[in-house]
């Protein structure tokens, strides 16, 4: 069919095999959420058609209005807002909740590309970073007060599309190190990481002599920076002090083990990892998986839904869901390289890279290698605001490239 010609059939294939497997483990352990997931599943299905009857230029054209909408979602949280859990990041409609930090997502993605292929735009000069910095940290900063720190991580991610569209590797290479300074002097004492900051950065400065522009500003600069990673480190272990206790027990289980925090905090990790390491390799069969199925694991259907997949599926399986995340998110990757509209290309770097973020950290966090964070994992974690924010987000690229491929131009 004519029509048919420019839709991506691997990439919507590959969206509707992670739904229909998440639905089917979400039924496994909890067979009233699994019910009410397909029926999210079915609403965000036909979003998408709707999405796909429009004229991929309306997004482009209302970002600026999509955006503001969702930044105020995101401020009307506080005065109406529902706490669940100690965030207030929850609007209560009788029996259907909405989260309204995942479709600031959709905004602040389809913003930061209008204003990225716009004529004026140029990540060297101060405006453009200024402006763009500003796009991603309004709803940032909303995030952080509700608090979602989960969430905020993810924002992470609109940064990684500027990186592609020209901004210097300089930022990721300063937060890496100024995070591994952080999480070292939590497991060292502090006074060695100090002296290693200095004598690494002496190295550094005599090896790149000769292209620093020696001047006051220049030497004000360096000392400053030093002097913040050296007080970085000294103020770890109190900065760690002050979170509060169930945050810092959180952090804490990855260096003393989840053990060490079996009946708080460590409880998730430690039943998680007994039920993907109990499922072999070719795990226990479908609803066969003692753990899951005893509801050992608290958020099992939500923010722990791997552990489901490791028990039940087992290795084999667990691979074979890494491969179809990898093939999915690798091919939104690729598509937007294609494409021959700047908006485009931003939009999905912007969807790709949020995939990428949510699936790292929830696969870190369900495996002891990354703190809990309440991060979904995208498509099969429980959650219609989840699953329709993903899906808008998977239809809108997916309706762009569309036109793309089918454009003359």
């Amino acid at each position: 069919m004519k029509w048919a010609q420019g839709i991506d059939k691997l990439g919507l294939s590959l969206y509707f095999l992670l739904c229909a497997f998440a639905v089917a483990n979400i039924y496994s352990v909890e067979p009233s959420s699994g019910t009410r997931q397909a029926v999210w599943l079915g609403v965000s299905v036909f979003v998408g058609l709707i999405i796909f009857m429009t004229r991929a230029k309306f997004f482009e054209n209302t970002s600026g209005i999509i955006y503001i909408g969702s930044v105020l979602l995101l401020v009307g949280l506080f005065p109406f807002g529902t706490e669940i859990l100690g965030q207030k990041n929850w609007y209560k409609f009788g029996s259907v909740s909405l989260q309204p930090v995942e479709f600031a997502k959709i905004g602040t993605a389809l913003m930061l590309a209008n204003y990225v292929s716009g004529p004026d735009f140029n990540i060297k000069q101060k405006k453009s970073l200024w402006t763009s910095l500003i796009i991603i940290g309004i709803p940032g900063i909303l995030v952080l007060l509700i608090p979602d720190v989960g969430s905020l991580l993810v924002f992470i991610a609109f940064f990684i599309a500027l990186f592609r569209e020209g901004l210097s590797g300089w930022v990721f290479g300063v937060g890496m190190i100024f995070t591994s300074v952080f999480l070292v002097a939590l497991a060292i004492d502090p006074m060695y990481v100090v002296i290693a900051v200095i004598v690494i950065s002496a190295i550094v400065l005599f090896l790149n002599s000769n292209k620093i522009h020696w001047n006051v500003v220049s030497v004000a600069a360096i000392v400053g920076i030093i002097g913040i990673l050296c007080g970085l480190a000294y103020g770890a272990p109190t900065i760690l002090e002050k979170l509060p206790k169930h945050q810092r027990e959180r952090i804490e289980v990855l260096y003393k083990g989840e053990r060490a925090f079996r009946d708080t905090s460590g409880y998730n990790l430690l039943y998680s990892k007994t039920a993907i390491g109990s499922g072999g390799f070719f795990g226990k069969g479908y609803r066969q998986g003692s753990v899951t199925q005893g509801k050992f694991v608290p958020e099992q259907s939500t923010d722990y839904i791997f552990c489901t997949v490791g028990e039940e599926w087992g290795f084999f399986g667990s691979a074979m869901l890494v491969i179809v995340y990898s093939l999915f998110i690798g091919r939104i990757y690729y598509l937007s390289e294609k494409q021959k509209s700047t908006f485009n290309r931003v939009f999905g770097y912007c969807f790709a890279s949020i995939l990428l973020m949510h699936f790292s950290i929830n696969l870190g966090m369900v495996m002891g290698l990354f703190p809990t964070v309440g991060i979904p994992l995208p498509f099969f974690s429980y959650g219609g605001s989840s699953l329709l924010a993903f899906s808008m987000m998977t239809f809108i690229f997916f309706k762009l490239n569309y036109t793309d491929r089918n454009s003359l131009v």
